[in-house]
């Protein structure tokens, strides 16, 4: 039997899965390869409620920043929040639940909810905040913490390319989270930005087989902002 996993726009390929109170994995490092189209489709939904494991909560009106305005997330899990005023403001308020995460420790974390891994001990936070109300154990004469891994009822992710059964191919800093992400979800999501036939990418290129990844929608155009853009100040040509 052959199923088809691709879906005609953002809305489609998530209709079925969204509910209030989920726990969501969204791929992207700033506002590189997040899955930008799916994030309106969680906007437009209206869910409320949710629990978003991310790098960090997107920026001011970009990414998973869009759903702070109208309080549909209730907890993030991430590493950096420092680009978005929204987030900052709800969190002091005590209206958002934050759980920081070394940067390392998030991708390890999830790595390993992939994998099957239910736990494992890194030396990274021993000694600090992080690692307060969790087990600390020693090996060879130094000290780890525990960290439980991660998973959850829904990932999207963001791809440069994509065929129809599902297998991916990422590109330069957009291969971040999203390759692990789509392995720790019950459903993966898939937006691409090319589309092609089944057996078209070569095997050794596939990043995430397609076995990982339930839906697929093709973008018809991809919107790729800067966060912060630093350049030079102009000097006058010298002869």
């Amino acid at each position: 039997m052959t199923v088809n996993k691709v879906y005609s726009d953002a809305g489609a390929a998530l209709a079925g899965l969204l509910r209030d109170d989920m726990t969501i994995m969204s791929g992207g490092f700033g506002l590189c390869g997040i899955p930008a189209a799916l994030i309106e489709a969680i906007r437009q939904s209206g869910v409320t409620g949710l629990t978003v494991i991310s790098n960090n909560p997107g920026a001011e009106g970009r990414g998973l920043g869009t759903l702070l305005p109208k309080g549909q997330i209730r907890k993030m899990v991430s590493s950096y929040v420092g680009e978005n005023a929204t987030f900052a403001k709800q969190y002091l308020a005590g209206e958002i639940e934050m759980e920081f995460n070394p940067q390392g420790t998030l991708a390890e974390r999830i790595r390993a909810g992939g994998a099957g891994i239910p736990a494992f001990y890194t030396r990274t936070g021993v000694g600090t905040v992080i690692a307060e109300g969790k087990e600390v154990r020693e090996f060879d004469g130094e000290r780890y913490v525990m960290e439980r891994a991660l998973h959850a009822d829904l990932a999207i992710v963001h791809a440069w390319r994509g065929d129809t059964e599902g297998n991916l191919q990422y590109r330069m800093t957009a291969r971040n989270f999203n390759p692990m992400m789509a392995t720790a979800a019950t459903v993966t999501v898939a937006e691409v930005e090319h589309l092609v036939d089944a057996g078209e990418i070569d095997p050794d290129h596939i990043i995430t087989p397609g076995i990982f990844v339930q839906r697929i929608v093709k973008l018809d155009c991809v919107e790729k902002h800067i966060e912060q853009r630093t350049v030079r100040a102009r000097t006058e040509a010298r002869n």
